[in-house]
């Protein structure tokens, strides 16, 4: 019999037990749930990150504020995120979350960013300058118009 091999990371893993305990939580909350509830949940998770990752997100969480206040905070497997009428429509994933070697600042195809026949849908973080908070303003614009 051959040798098994591993199907997801221990990462991968993690994060669908996280998905798992949000949609238990989220059952759970039922009708009394609340916006506050769920940008707490965020911001514990932020809080919870590395300093690097941390100051990133925080950032990245006053940009979506400030720039498409109409998106709701939750959680998404575990990363924050921001979602209109249900769906998921932008995440930040700290580079601890997979082991990576920067963070990222993904959007679903509930923003749809379309442009042509190819465009990013994922924009890694080291630092966020001035210009970059201008693009991620701009690119929270189209993805909620």
């Amino acid at each position: 019999m051959p040798a098994k091999t591993a199907v997801f990371t221990a990462e991968e893993r993690a994060a669908m037990k996280d998905h798992a305990q949000e949609m238990k939580k989220t059952a759970r909350r039922g009708a009394r749930a609340t916006a506050a509830d769920a940008e707490a949940d965020l911001l514990a998770k932020i809080a919870a990150m590395p300093e690097a990752d941390r100051a990133l997100a925080e950032r990245v969480h006053a940009i979506v504020k400030s720039a498409a206040p109409g998106l709701s905070p939750r959680l998404y497997y575990g990363m924050p995120a921001y979602a209109k009428d249900g769906k998921v429509v932008c995440f930040f994933q700290n580079a601890g979350k997979f082991k990576s070697r920067y963070a990222t600042l993904g959007f679903t195809d509930a923003a749809a960013l379309d442009d042509g026949t190819m465009w990013p849908a994922s924009y890694a973080l080291t630092t966020l300058t001035p210009a970059d908070e201008t693009r991620i303003a701009a690119l929270l614009a189209r993805a909620v118009s």
